[in-house]
């Protein structure tokens, strides 16, 4: 059994800018998609943009974005 593929990274960018959208002004939920949302616009896979993730500052953040990226790419379809 393989690992299923994550969908394109700009399928990935417009869902999470969607849920960045509906999060409140302000708050952490917002800051998590949005991070999410503009670094799979700028990258190719989805390699490329958990590695990204990484270097993301503040560090609370980053924990919680790339967890929330898994999550996008890896939810049951």
């Amino acid at each position: 059994m393989s690992t299923p593929k994550p969908p394109d990274n700009l399928d990935l960018a417009t869902t999470a800018r969607e849920m960045a959208d509906q999060a409140p002004a302000g708050s952490f939920e917002k800051a998590v998609a949005g991070s999410v949302a503009v670094t799979c616009a700028t990258t190719r896979t989805y390699e490329e943009a958990i590695d990204v993730l990484g270097g993301i500052q503040p560090v609370e953040v980053r924990r919680p974005a790339i967890e929330f990226l898994k999550r996008l790419a890896f939810a049951e379809r």
